[in-house]
């Protein structure tokens, strides 16, 4: 099984940048199709960014193309977030997840998830 924790949310103000990460755990990791969703107060949790597993490829909501960039270190087993030019809207908590189908399609199915970090942006 796959243990993920993330790490670096907090306040920003509008128009700044953060940085979440998100540490796997094991020698499974590179396994992992990987992904950040989010969820804010009332909301069913979205799909905000995805990683394939050598990250080649890389799939973004609408809502953090051009803002939002996903990346990952298979020697480090993390997965980073980096937030730039943040909007109030994008005020949630913040999951990575692992997704271990082998070479499945585009959407993908997520099996394992952390416990999710806080992200506030201020207006």
């Amino acid at each position: 099984q796959v243990q993920l924790v993330e790490s670096g949310g907090g306040l920003v103000q509008a128009g700044g940048s953060l940085r979440l990460s998100c540490a796997a755990s094991g020698r499974t990791f590179s396994r992992c199709r990987m992904g950040w969703f989010r969820q804010a107060p009332g909301k069913e949790r979205e799909f905000a960014a995805a990683i394939s597993r050598s990250g080649g490829r890389t799939y973004y909501a609408d809502s953090v193309k051009g803002r939002f960039t996903i990346s990952r270190d298979n020697v480090k087993n993390m997965v980073t977030l980096q937030m730039n030019s943040t909007k109030p809207e994008d005020t949630a908590i913040y999951y990575c997840a692992c997704d271990v189908d082998f070479e499945s399609s585009w959407p993908w199915t997520f099996d394992y998830w952390g416990q999710g970090t806080q992200v506030t942006v201020s207006s």
